[in-house]
Parts: structure tokens; C-alpha cells; sequence
């Protein structure tokens, strides 16, 4: 007669860690698929955020017509934005500042600053004009003086940062030969000129007279580092 095996009983603070194991394994899943359906809705709202400000400017912009082209709750909102500002904001993180980040971490330069410049600005110009990138850069142009706090943080998070890079790359080429005007670093503005131009003219007399953006840009490279050699 063989004995049968004895069961032994779990101590209760083993059948506790089981039992919160198993409920923490049911709990994982659902507690995913919330986090995934709010950042969805966040990113719908921000989508719908960007389709409304550059449609009635962000003055006119009211919360019920975001949450309504969003298909949200106005009151869902509050639980991602304060107000139009901070969405306003959320916006250029998410649109602009990433093109400006790819400048200020760009790799030391194997070619000449012209050749790092030019491949810049080229890359700047196919993101920006005709997208929804630029109605917002205009968007801030037109409405920047009446929202002073908006102009602030746009100069923070992109102008800033772009006039550093350039600046950092203007006193590159001087230091190569590349560039004579040293005066040059001090305005960095010069150099970024032809974007902010064609961001402009696109929305305002492309109609009327089209502009050669990446010929332009070619111009007035050619002004400052000297026209290419032919040879």
C-alpha cells in the first residue's frame, strides 16, 4: 500500500503574492489598452487642434469645435490641455521642433559648412513649404503679436535653437575660410532669411508670382560663400 502524497498548504502570505500575481497579469492588458486608447484620443485632439487653428487663426479657435472634428467630449480635453495655449504648444513640439532638432544635432561636417547648410535648408524647405508645418509657422507670424505668450515659446523652443545652430555653423566656416564677413555670426538671421521668405510668399503671392524656393536658397548661398566652382 503506497502513501499518498501529502498536499501541502500554502502559507497565507504565498497565496497572497499568487492571487496578486495573477490579478496583476489580468490587470496588465486592460490597464495597456487604456493608455493606448488615451494616447490615441490625445493625438486626435492635437490633429484636430492643428486642422482648426489654421483654419479660423488661434483666436477664433473655440475648445467645442476641436473636440467636436476630434469626435471627443469637450471635457475629455481638460484631461490632456489646460487650455488652447498649452495644446498650441503641444503642436510645435510635435510638428516643428523636430525638424529644428535634426540642425542642432547634426554631425561635424565631412564636406564643406556650404554643402551642411545647403542640405539643411533643402530639407527645411520640403518639410515646411506647402505642408501644414508652414500654415503654422504663418499662423504665428499673423497671430504672434496679439499672443505675446505664444511668440515666447515658439522663439524658445524653435528660433532660438535654429539661430544657435546657424550661428555655430557660420563661425565653422569662418574659421575654414569658408565664410568672409565674420559680422555674419552675429546675425544668423541672414542665413535662415530665404526660408522665412518662402514660407511667407507661399501663402501670400505664389499665386501671382511663383517662387523658386531651392533656387533662391542657391542665390543666396552664392552671395555668402561664393558662387561654386564650375571646374
Amino acid at each position: 500500500m503506497t502513501d499518498k502524497p501529502t498536499k501541502v498548504a500554502r502559507p497565507p502570505a504565498a497565496r497572497a503574492l499568487a492571487k496578486g500575481a495573477a490579478s496583476q497579469t489580468r490587470d496588465e492588458a486592460p490597464a495597456s489598452n487604456r493608455a493606448t486608447r488615451a494616447a490615441e484620443r490625445r493625438a486626435a485632439i492635437v490633429d484636430a487642434a492643428m486642422e482648426e487653428f489654421i483654419a479660423r487663426g488661434f483666436a477664433a479657435t473655440r475648445l467645442d469645435d476641436i473636440a467636436k472634428r476630434a469626435g471627443v467630449a469637450k471635457g475629455t480635453i481638460y484631461l490632456h490641455f489646460n487650455d488652447k495655449e498649452s495644446m498650441f504648444e503641444e503642436l510645435v513640439r510635435t510638428v516643428i521642433v523636430p525638424v529644428v532638432t535634426r540642425l542642432t544635432t547634426l554631425p561635424p561636417p565631412t564636406g564643406s559648412v556650404r554643402d551642411l547648410v545647403e542640405a539643411f535648408a533643402s530639407n527645411f524647405l520640403k518639410e515646411v513649404i506647402g505642408t501644414r508645418r508652414g500654415d503654422l509657422v504663418r499662423l504665428i507670424v499673423a497671430e504672434g503679436p496679439r499672443f505675446p505668450s505664444v511668440a515666447d515659446f515658439y522663439y524658445r523652443e524653435v528660433v532660438s535653437r535654429g539661430m544657435a545652430g546657424m550661428r555655430a555653423l557660420i563661425e565653422l566656416g569662418i574659421a575654414r575660410g569658408e565664410i568672409r564677413e565674420k559680422d555674419l555670426a552675429r546675425y544668423p538671421q541672414i542665413l535662415i532669411a530665404p526660408a522665412m521668405i518662402a514660407v511667407i510668399w507661399q501663402s501670400l503671392f505664389a499665386r501671382h508670382a511663383p517662387l523658386d524656393a531651392q533656387d533662391m536658397l542657391r542665390v543666396h548661398l552664392d552671395l555668402i560663400f561664393g558662387e561654386r566652382s564650375t571646374t
